[in-house]
């Protein structure tokens, strides 16, 4: 596959997880590696119930399962930009959802 190298724009889906987590429909996000989501297979695959609510010139860039109490894959390296002070929304919202499944929260 293509390296994919450095930061891209994202575009974010509405109404999705992901939305909920940025709070925004662009997002900026790094990448360091060789894949991507095969483009034949996609539609096949959200039949299934997997959603793509994020891409970055026509590729995946965060899958979903909406029936999972917290799926949520990237492809990009939310770990890049995380800082002890201020860390990637995604893991701020795993660390959120299991709380609230254990009541914490």
């Amino acid at each position: 596959g293509t390296m994919r190298l450095g930061e891209e724009e994202i575009e974010i889906k509405e109404g999705t997880l992901a939305h909920r987590i940025y709070g925004e429909r662009i997002i900026r996000e790094r990448h360091r590696h060789r894949y991507e989501v095969n483009p034949r297979y996609r539609e096949k695959i959200e039949e299934h119930g997997l959603i793509f609510s994020a891409e970055s010139k026509g590729r995946a860039e965060i899958a979903e399962l909406p029936s999972h109490p917290f799926f949520f894959a990237t492809q990009f390296h939310p770990e890049f930009k995380s800082r002890p002070e201020r860390p990637s929304p995604p893991f701020v919202a795993f660390v959120e959802s299991m709380m609230r499944r254990r009541g914490l929260k």
